[in-house]
């Protein structure tokens, strides 16, 4: 028997836990948001940890001196101090490919949300119980506008093969990526950004992305454009976003993601978005479906089992961090 800690239960994943627990594993939850001590008092004894969103501290992992995994499950990694744990031989790994399509629709429902004005429509609709088609309704077509990938990886390439089936002319920046056909590659996220009626972003979390998109950025944007962030909060200057959506300097935003998770109508820096009507709010859900899901636990599972077994935990991602690990793993292309 193996105790085993996972965070963030919020996020249900029923099939991994009534399997460890099958398995004779002592399985602990702690709650999305709980403290550094709460989680180093958790892992003290623990062997593995199942982590999403909950920070995973240099001090927390040393805290644990019978780690011998961690899995997060999901794609983004920046909340795990990798060096931290490769010091002490603790083996990292995501789950990468569960929701690489799954997030792309989600994207480009969101840009379709923001051209047809769904969402104001539809309270407009529910306060009103009918919406005439005034000029503050009108919408946009798809085909001819251009939108720009900020990250044209796997998820950013299916964003593009969706946009172009819309008839959009589609430009990437993405200084590592190989850009797939039809999308033509821009040096400077700049000029890019000047070109685009949409944006939308998809590359990873790093110290190189975070504020990617900063104020400079968004004055570069029309001021008839619009930006989708499905990736990662901080990579966007949040504060600088807000500045210009409340000083009308792009026509509007849709966030499935921020720096400071959960959002909320009281205390978060963010707060004035709900009152937007030309901004679109997700919950970090574009992940979210049945499909996606049962991908997600399937794998995580085989992660799991590879720690308490004492296997080498299989590393599927191309991060650079999670690629210069030297110990405990195993790298699948």
């Amino acid at each position: 028997m193996a105790r085993v800690v996972r965070t963030d239960r919020e996020l249900e994943l029923p099939r991994v836990d009534a399997a460890l627990r099958a398995a004779g594993h002592q399985l602990t939850l702690l709650r999305d948001g709980a403290k550094e001590e709460e989680l180093a008092a958790a892992l003290r004894e623990a062997e593995l940890l199942l982590m999403c969103y909950t920070p995973v501290t240099a001090r927390v992992i040393a805290s644990a001196p019978r780690l011998k995994g961690i899995v997060k499950y999901g794609v983004g990694i920046d909340a795990i101090d990798i060096e931290a744990a490769s010091e002490r031989g603790i083996a990292v790994a995501n789950v990468p490919e569960y929701a690489e399509q799954t997030v792309a629709e989600g994207a480009f429902a969101l840009l379709l949300a923001l051209a047809k004005k769904l969402y104001p429509v539809q309270r407009a609709l529910q306060a009103e119980g009918w919406a005439w088609p005034v000029e503050s309704w009108r919408g946009l077509d798809l085909a001819g506008k251009t939108l720009g990938l900020v990250g044209v990886g796997r998820i950013g390439s299916s964003v593009a093969r969706m946009a172009q089936g819309f008839g959009m002319r589609v430009l990437g920046f993405d200084p590592y990526a190989v850009i797939p056909d039809g999308v033509k590659k821009k040096e400077n996220l700049k000029e890019m950004l000047a070109e685009c009626d949409f944006v939308s972003i998809h590359c990873v979390l790093n110290a190189e992305t975070r504020h990617l998109i900063g104020a400079a950025e968004l004055r570069a944007m029309k001021r008839s454009a619009f930006l989708v962030n499905v990736s990662r909060g901080a990579i966007v200057d949040e504060a600088a976003l807000l500045r210009a959506l409340l000083e009308q300097r792009i026509a509007g935003a849709a966030l499935d993601v921020f720096s400071q998770e959960p959002l909320a109508k009281l205390g978060h820096p963010l707060r004035a978005l709900y009152a937007m009507d030309n901004v679109v709010l997700s919950p970090h859900l574009t992940f979210y479906t049945q499909e996606a899901m049962a991908r997600l636990e399937a794998e995580t599972l085989e992660r799991c089992l590879e720690v308490l077994e004492g296997h080498p935990l299989t590393v599927k991602s191309r991060d650079p961090r999670l690629r210069a690990q030297k110990k405990g793993v195993r790298f699948v292309d």
